[in-house]
């Protein structure tokens, strides 16, 4: 069975949604490139090392976080960054995983919609692990995470209302215009609208 998101699958989401599938089709090209695996069949993810840092602290593993910052800043730190390839993002992760393995797993963004582990319990999974399995059964699993996201954080009228800035700030925050996300989905949501 092919882990691939087919179009009818995207089609099924949107029309829930009650927003155009181009809509989709665009955060899912931006997020992910297009794919929510890797060619060794590993979910894209990005390791995110100041999630990493943030959320030991807030769950009081202080050691942790701080033996992570000495012998490890590029895993543990306060500023993002330092992120290497996508091809060591899961490397990167079993390391993290060595100190605290279920924060490590929080602290990736995960699939084509690149949702940050640590939202599994305000999106309705039963558990973190239930979360992960998701994310590794196929890309409409990942889909239904992304979906969830924009549900759990009303963002449906602007995915409705093509207010790609809205989006934008509310799936990546305030930083969203340093990388010009707002663009470049309004340009994934004219080509795919546009049926290119």
């Amino acid at each position: 069975m092919s882990k691939q998101l087919t179009i009818e699958q995207i089609q099924q989401q949107a029309e829930e949604l009650g927003i155009a599938p181009a809509a989709l089709q665009a955060i899912h090209e931006v997020e992910c490139r297009g794919s929510g695996f890797n060619p060794d069949n590993t979910p894209v993810i990005l390791f995110e090392r100041h999630v990493m840092r943030e959320r030991l602290i807030a769950n009081k593993f202080f050691s942790i976080a701080e033996k992570m910052e000495i012998k490890r800043p590029d895993l543990c730190n306060k500023s993002s960054g330092a992120y290497g390839l996508y091809s060591a993002q899961h490397g990167r992760l079993a390391v993290a995983a060595e100190y605290h393995r279920e924060i490590a797993l929080e602290s990736c963004s995960w699939g084509i919609g690149q949702v940050m582990g640590y939202h599994w319990k305000s999106l309705g999974y039963p558990s973190l692990q239930a979360f992960i399995n998701a994310m590794y059964k196929d890309e409409a699993s990942q889909l239904e995470a992304m979906c969830r996201y924009i549900k759990v954080n009303n963002l449906v009228n602007a995915l409705k209302n093509s207010d790609w800035k809205a989006f934008a700030l509310g799936y990546n925050g305030k930083a969203y215009a340093k990388n010009k996300y707002d663009i470049k989905l309004a340009n994934a949501y004219k080509k795919f609208a546009e049926g290119s």
